[in-house]
């Protein structure tokens, strides 16, 4: 018996190199798909694209095979070139000798690859003006992180100094659900999967 598929759409977005930031995630399974947000008033983009995933990977039932697509060479290239693998050899230090960033992130995202069956990461061009089978969801993640991270700068700008991390979840529209999930799976096509880390031990 073949296991149950899921598709997720993660992105992040940060105002400047450090300030407010959000991330996004469209994550379709089990036949719907919910919208998942959240934002931090000081924070930077690989983070929030690292964290846009770790929630999208968590919101999803256990024992899935999950193919995330992302715009993110930071997070595409460490999770299919096994860059977390040698990090976590060398004792989390990178190859000039100093701390892995976002080591907490990259902890947290292994942690919840290992919920699934498998990972596959595909990458995708962002802000693209052509249409195509993964700009939908993608331009919806997008839009998800950029809210997120006005919301978040707005807080921060009114003095409130109240984390805003939690991720909020919706349940997308019908329709949505049925665009996202079926471009999904008609682009599925050869994926790039995560190694070891990307089967439950």
């Amino acid at each position: 018996m073949a296991e149950p598929e899921a598709h997720a759409y993660t992105d992040g977005a940060s105002r400047g190199s450090r300030g407010a930031g959000g991330f996004g995630a469209v994550v379709t399974w089990n036949g719907k798909t919910e919208e998942i947000s959240g934002g931090e008033p000081l924070t930077t983009n690989q983070r929030m694209e690292v964290t846009a995933a770790c929630v999208a990977l968590e919101a999803i039932d256990e024992g899935h095979v999950v193919t995330v697509y992302s715009d993110s060479s930071y997070l595409v290239n460490c999770m299919r070139r096994g860059w977390h693998e040698k990090w976590r050899k060398n004792g989390w230090l990178n190859q000039l000798g100093g701390p892995v960033a976002n080591r907490d992130l990259w902890e947290r995202l292994l942690e919840a690859v290992r919920r699934h069956h498998e990972v596959r990461w595909k990458k995708v061009k962002g802000h693209s003006k052509k249409a195509g089978p993964h700009k939908p969801g993608n331009d919806r993640a997008d839009a998800l992180a950029v809210a997120a991270k006005n919301e978040a700068d707005r807080e921060r700008r009114n003095g409130q100094t109240r984390p805003s991390s939690k991720a909020h979840v919706s349940e997308a529209r019908q329709e949505s659900c049925i665009s996202v999930k079926e471009l999904s799976l008609r682009a599925l096509g050869p994926s790039g999967r995560s190694g070891p880390q990307g089967r439950r031990s």
